[in-house]
């Protein structure tokens, strides 16, 4: 028999071994993105129908996922990806169980003599814990101020094998969207994409299936457990289409919720002033209260801001509720297949925050706002990354400052007549949009296509180096001063302040001559990102 004191360091010494333990797991460094595994190019995935149990006590998940595919072959082997912390318990094809191998969060499905194309995954376990959401994904489990159980799931860097069987790569949507159903204890809500299809209760429990067939990126699909507060109306959008709009936010910070909303239809107003109409009318737009700050989750995005609301001119605006929804447009409907190009995702989504500040208060605002940002930007990396990129990689932080930069000197280069035009006929461009997933050529491309400006040099430049223009200033008699940009090899419409006021000029490496009174400045409004001699 143990005495007491052996007892205690005994207890002390296994609390430490499965603190370690947990420790270890909370710090794998998952990723994904990067070459595309030749097994999964064989397959195109359809469908995801994921069936899940929440165990807030014992930070569980268990159930299935039901995954659909297409293929031109018959396949020996079918490569899908789950963190290897889950256990698997069986596999079935066409009503039978098959054979699996699943080691280092590959998990190998061989069909056997079958030619299905569709498989259950039956599985569960612990989740991962995040470290330090959302950057650090994975499940992050909490008790609210009124003792109930909390739960958020990030994975935008990690992908959807922390929580799903999966093809998991940013070239893989499911085509044909995916069914969620999740099953809780009363009185637990899971919020989750698309539509509410039905509530059922049974036992204590209650099962929750949500519903959209829009294709939706892995790191996308998304489910919150709580007890929350709602509040709900039907948006107006610009095409005349009446949209669900929700929030869910916690039973003690229900006195927020209305304001919440009305912010939540403020700023789907103004982005649809700019990107036009919201990208996904058949499901909803919708916020959820999360343990964490945020995250783009398709028609629930997650929101952990504090309502720290803040006024622009005369209007109220919550910065991580509008960047978040803005991804509905760049991320969501609008997605990269490699990560290469995740400024696509984040640039044009942060230039979107700016342009809130243009639109409620007005050019200066909207001025004192990049330049506020442009003070951090330091350019240490292009802002596109090597092809076949995994999300580690080309995840920092200028592929949101500098890649919203690039936009906003966009719009001085090319003018508001056809920038603004441009921006909202590449959001709605079938070519570009939903399953028709994009890379930085494709925007590039398309700028230049529509605004019938030559842009490849100012694109080459910005987005793929970390060159700025060496922009000097040399007096010239009394009243000229030569200007030039001596590392360019294009032409660049400036901005130059004169004795006359603002004036647009065109500069390169060849030198121009100014007219004025008194000293000039180049670029006074900050309109570039470049270096002034």
């Amino acid at each position: 028999m143990l005495s007491g004191t052996m007892k205690r360091t005994l207890i002390l010494l296994l609390t430490f071994l499965a603190s370690f333990q947990g420790f270890a797991q909370i710090q794998k460094n998952w990723n994904w993105g990067g070459p595309l595994d030749p097994l999964q190019q064989k397959y195109q995935v359809m469908h995801y129908q994921l069936e899940l149990e929440l165990f807030p006590e014992e930070q569980e998940i268990h159930g299935k996922n039901r995954i659909t595919f297409q293929t031109e072959e018959k396949l020996d082997t079918l490569r899908l990806n789950l963190i290897e912390e889950y256990q698997v318990l069986k596999v079935i094809m066409n009503g039978e169980e098959v054979a699996f191998s699943h080691k280092g969060d590959i998990l190998d499905i061989y069909p056997a003599d079958c030619t299905c194309e569709e498989v259950e995954v039956y599985y569960g376990g612990k989740t991962p814990i995040a470290i330090r959401p959302p950057w650090t994904g994975g499940f992050t489990w909490e008790l609210d101020e009124l003792g109930n159980h909390w739960m958020g799931l990030s994975s935008q860097n990690e992908g959807a094998k922390i929580f799903m069987p999966c093809l998991d790569h940013p070239s893989s949507e499911p085509l044909k969207g995916v069914d969620l159903i999740f099953t809780a204890t009363q009185p637990y809500f899971v919020a989750s994409n698309g539509r509410l299809v039905s509530t059922q209760e049974r036992n204590g429990k209650i099962t929750y299936h949500w519903s959209t067939r829009y294709p939706i990126n892995n790191y996308n699909i998304n489910f919150t457990l709580g007890v929350f507060h709602e509040e709900s109306t039907s948006f107006k959008s610009v095409d005349g289409k009446e949209i669900p709009m929700h929030v869910w936010v916690l039973q003690q910070n229900k006195s927020k919720a209305l304001e919440l909303l009305e912010v939540l239809k403020t700023s789907t107003a103004t982005l649809e002033y700019y990107f036009g109409p919201y990208p996904f009318p058949d499901d909803k737009i919708a916020v959820v209260e999360t343990p964490y700050l945020g995250m783009e989750h398709q028609t629930i995005n997650a929101y952990g801001n504090n309502f720290q609301f803040e006024k622009i001119g005369n209007t109220t605006f919550d910065w991580l509720l509008h960047h978040e929804l803005g991804h509905e447009w760049f991320g969501n409907k609008i997605s990269v297949k490699d990560w290469a190009d995740f400024w696509i995702h984040e640039g044009l989504t942060a230039y979107g925050d700016w342009l809130f500040y243009l639109k409620h208060g007005g050019e200066e605002a909207y001025l004192d706002k990049v330049a506020s940002v442009k003070s951090n930007i330091r350019n240490l990396r292009p802002v596109v990354s090597p092809r076949n990129s995994n999300s580690d990689f080309a995840y920092h932080p200028e592929i949101y400052t500098k890649g919203a930069f690039i936009i906003h000197s966009l719009r001085y280069y090319v003018g508001d007549e056809l920038f603004f035009p441009m921006l909202k006929a590449f959001v709605s461009d079938e070519r570009f949009t939903y399953e028709n997933l994009v890379e930085t050529s494709d925007f590039t491309s398309f700028a230049q296509d529509f605004t019938d400006i030559d842009l490849q040099g100012f694109f080459d430049l910005y987005l793929k180096t970390v060159r700025l223009p060496n922009v000097k200033v040399k007096k010239k008699g009394k009243k000229g001063y030569q200007v030039s940009a001596t590392n360019i090899s294009f032409n660049m419409p400036v901005e130059i302040r004169t004795s006359n006021g603002y004036e647009r000029h065109v500069i390169s490496s060849k030198p121009i001559l100014v007219k004025s009174e008194g000293p000039i400045e180049v670029d006074p409004r900050g309109w570039y990102l470049m270096v002034k001699k």
